[in-house]
């Protein structure tokens, strides 16, 4: 029994570790290659791409609870109903994608300025935000479209989708910001262009299916509104963890343009890795939601137990490469000595915590699958209070530049042991206590 669950876990984590993986790699690529137009612009991708994965991250419900429901649904052998809330929740993420970027073109220069940025940090993080946010409809899109395919057991799609969106992107990218010579404003526009690609591919793919199955492709104000109620506390789970993030990324702004450039390398690396074991729950939130819509506990246990195995050895084998190639991948994303220091420093700290993440990420994957929203809400309010006293103190007493030689590399270690480790092991803490219980195992459709 253990070998066909891990073939069932295997067989939708690995396919969706590259669906997963998307938004970080499109990170990553900005950040090598701003990183290399100068530090300052390096620094204004920091605050800027910050924003926009908390964008998109805020509205990460949308694949969520698509998952959970959809697979749910089939597991009680509702498939029409299941397709049908799966169209209305890409619908709902049209219609988000839309305002929030509207609304996010005409704030630019205050939110940069709300996250410490300055003279050319400001302006080279105004001119990323601007020529992104077009593409954040077709992220959202993205993410309820692969949502869907999540709770019908496809991960394949998204992977394909995801890979050949990666290659896009970073030829496009090198296209307009060396070829064109549009600087870091052609990296945010390159990776728009190709998000509102995805999105329509995926979207198309899900259509298809729908018509097959004769669902309507029309949205429901009540398929809209059950969307909303499923998804409002995932919301704000996902807002007490971006608050975290942000509070984070002020605190980094507060040590010195150093230490800001190298925290965006640690944190491109921690998104890459973190999104990789999110794999994991996303296999974990997919089964646990057809064995609760079957109304088999015990195989929602079983998935529990193996996929936390899984995380935890999964995470230890991240960490093992970081620590490796911690020095290497410095010098990838930046030319400038004192940021790849700091880097490097901040990169092992985060290889240290990735089992405690491989934990972390399996235990939400699971609640999520169960629809436990209200609980992780309130988890995640608890565990953001628990970690802004440890984030504050860094903030006060963390060394500055003038400090002395290698206070840089001190400062990001500071903050990255308050954020991957203490701010982690408060979430971890949360979610294993739930999982122990009973009151997760909802059995049938609901």
């Amino acid at each position: 029994m253990r070998r066909d669950l891990d073939r069932r876990i295997l067989a939708l984590a690995v396919p969706a570790l590259g669906a997963l993986v998307a938004e970080p790699l499109f990170v990553l690529v900005d950040s090598a290659m701003v990183g290399h137009l100068g530090t300052a612009e390096l620094a204004g991708l920091t605050l800027a791409s910050t924003l926009l994965v908390t964008a998109v991250g805020l509205f990460v419900f949308l694949a969520y609870a698509t998952t959970a429901s959809v697979g749910r649904l089939l597991g009680a052998g509702q498939e029409r109903r299941a397709i049908a809330s799966g169209v209305d929740g890409m619908w709902l993420a049209l219609v988000v994608g839309v305002i929030v970027a509207a609304a996010g073109i005409l704030a630019a220069p205050w939110a940069i300025t709300s996250l410490g940025g300055t003279g050319e940090v400001h302006a080279h993080g105004v001119t990323y935000l601007r020529t992104s946010l077009p593409g954040l409809p077709g992220m959202l899109v993205v993410l309820a479209a692969t949502g869907v395919l999540r709770g019908m057991l496809d991960t394949r799609t998204p992977l394909v989708v995801a890979g050949v969106g990666a290659l896009a992107n970073a030829a496009i990218n090198a296209l307009f910001i060396y070829g064109f010579g549009w600087g870091i404003g052609g990296s945010g526009a390159g990776t728009a262009v190709v998000q509102l690609a995805m999105g329509g591919v995926l979207a198309w793919r899900v259509a298809r299916g729908a018509r097959a199955r004769g669902v309507p492709l029309t949205p429901s104000l009540g398929g809209l509104g059950q969307g909303l109620r499923d998804g409002a506390p995932l919301f704000l789970r996902t807002l007490t963890l971006r608050a975290a993030i942000l509070v984070t990324v002020a605190t980094a702004a507060t040590l010195g343009d150093v230490p800001l450039a190298a925290h965006q390398v640690v944190n491109s690396l921690w998104g890459f890795a973190a999104f990789a074991l999110d794999a994991l729950a996303i296999a974990a939130q997919a089964l646990v939601g057809r064995a609760l819509g079957a109304a088999d506990a015990g195989q929602a246990r079983a998935v529990l137990r193996r996929t936390l195995q899984w995380g935890a050895g999964a995470g230890a084998a991240l960490g093992v490469v970081l620590a490796v190639l911690a020095v290497p991948l410095s010098t990838v994303f930046s030319g400038d000595g004192d940021v790849r220091r700091a880097a490097t420093a901040g990169i092992l700290v985060i290889a240290v915590a990735m089992p405690l993440a491989g934990l972390v990420f399996v235990l939400d994957g699971v609640l999520i699958g169960a629809g436990d929203g209200r609980f992780l809400a309130w988890a995640g309010v608890v565990s953001l209070v628990a970690y802004l006293p440890f984030v504050l103190l860094v903030r006060a007493v963390a060394p500055r530049a003038a400090d002395g030689t290698g206070s840089d590399a001190v400062a990001v270690v500071w903050l990255w042991v308050a954020f991957a480790v203490v701010f982690m092991i408060a979430r971890g803490l949360a979610t294993y206590l739930r999982s122990r219980g009973q009151r997760w195992l909802v059995l049938g459709a609901r």
